[in-house]
């Protein structure tokens, strides 16, 4: 197998199972682990993977987004751990953009039920998951639906958006980078988070550490908007302080 099959087939796999490991690829193309940490180091400089100790996991770009299916079963402890991190910033808002994605479902979930809240969101499948909450009241909004991630998008969206003034938004990403921001593949996925982060008067980043030094197509806020990132012990406390000299706190659980 020539380099640039080894290097499609690895990439490949990486983006069907979230991850690859070069042990496991070295005995499936029958080839040294030096030849594939090689062939990560040529994927990753072209901006396909980002590396990690013993393996690599796929950056998502315009060409390439997993979908909902993926992300449900992709580091659903740290997930839910995040996700129990983020709600004890909710304080006293009373409303709250929550963004599409299986991070801020889980968020939704532990939403407190036993005072009035009003939950604005994008997601289908959040909406379904809190919408029986006797106190909460949901909020869907408009517009063409994603099947890859079962969100509204467009500019019906975006124009809902506009006519409200938030508490707090609980926003996530597919990239987030001290140089270049958050980032996500979709033009019209960043204009539903730009409008939803223009109307709040607080906003939260949660993401798993893998988010972290990625960059995806399209950017549509700066680090420095946010009063705190949650994430994961994977970020390196050195690097959560680079973050956190731009201004938000940063909580690693």
């Amino acid at each position: 197998m020539r380099a640039e099959e080894r290097q499609h087939h690895i990439l490949a796999m990486a983006r069907h199972h979230g991850q690859v490991e070069v042990t496991a690829m070295a005995a499936d193309l029958s080839v040294a682990p030096e030849t594939i940490r090689r062939d990560l180091g040529v994927l990753e400089r072209r901006g396909l993977v980002r590396r990690t100790y013993g393996g690599a996991y796929p950056v998502e770009g315009a060409g390439f987004e997993t979908d909902l299916a993926q992300r449900v079963t992709l580091h659903v402890p740290d997930k839910r751990r995040i996700a129990a991190e983020a709600v004890k910033l909710l304080g006293d808002a009373e409303t709250v953009f929550v963004d599409e994605g299986y991070t801020p479902q889980l968020l939704a979930a532990l939403l407190p039920g036993d005072r009035p809240l009003t939950v604005v969101t994008a997601s289908l499948t959040t909406a379904a998951a809190i919408v029986d909450s006797p106190h909460i009241t949901v909020l869907l909004l408009g517009g063409r639906v994603r099947a890859r991630t079962l969100a509204t998008v467009g500019s019906w969206a975006c124009d809902m958006l506009a006519g409200f003034v938030i508490d707090l938004a609980f926003v996530g990403s597919n990239g987030i980078s001290r140089e270049l921001g958050l980032t996500t593949p979709d033009p019209v996925v960043a204009d539903v988070k730009a409008k939803a982060l223009s109307v709040s008067r607080r906003k939260v980043f949660m993401g798993h550490h893998s988010k972290f030094g990625a960059s995806s197509f399209c950017r549509f806020a700066e680090v420095a908007d946010f009063e705190a990132i949650v994430t994961d012990t994977g970020l390196s406390s050195a690097e959560a302080h680079r973050y956190a000299l731009l201004g938000p706190r940063v909580f690693r659980v």
